[in-house]
């Protein structure tokens, strides 16, 4: 079973693919997101990154997230979740003007599409 904090740390690693993959066996595994325990971690930047993609998969879901992601806190310096981000300009402005608001609230950045699935 996926857990968030798997999801999570594969955005934090940059790795788009492995990510992906997390996420459609995590949501399949999790119809009702408000449900998803919070991680017993301290690794401040997984924890946040675990509350922020919760709250992204919530809004999409149109569901309520966990209560206890609330509680997490942003971080103190961005974080893009795409590696290319780093290297084109038009990429980096591109997240960090529509960066998905869960994402953003806690200094991630990604492209507005970021773990759409068609």
């Amino acid at each position: 079973m996926v857990k968030i904090e798997q999801i999570a740390q594969a955005a934090l690693g940059g790795e788009s693919l492995e990510t992906r993959s997390l996420t459609q066996d995590f949501l399949r595994q999790n119809p009702d997101l408000k449900f998803v325990p919070r991680p017993d971690i301290d690794d401040l930047r997984t924890l946040a990154a675990s509350a922020s993609l919760l709250e992204l998969f919530a809004e999409r879901r149109g569901q309520k997230p966990p209560a206890w992601t609330n509680k997490i806190g942003s971080l103190p310096e961005p974080i893009f979740l795409v590696k290319a981000a780093m290297t084109m300009k038009y990429l980096r402005a591109l997240c960090q003007a529509e960066s998905p608001e869960p994402l953003r609230k806690r200094g991630f950045y990604a492209p507005p599409e970021y773990l759409v699935f068609a």
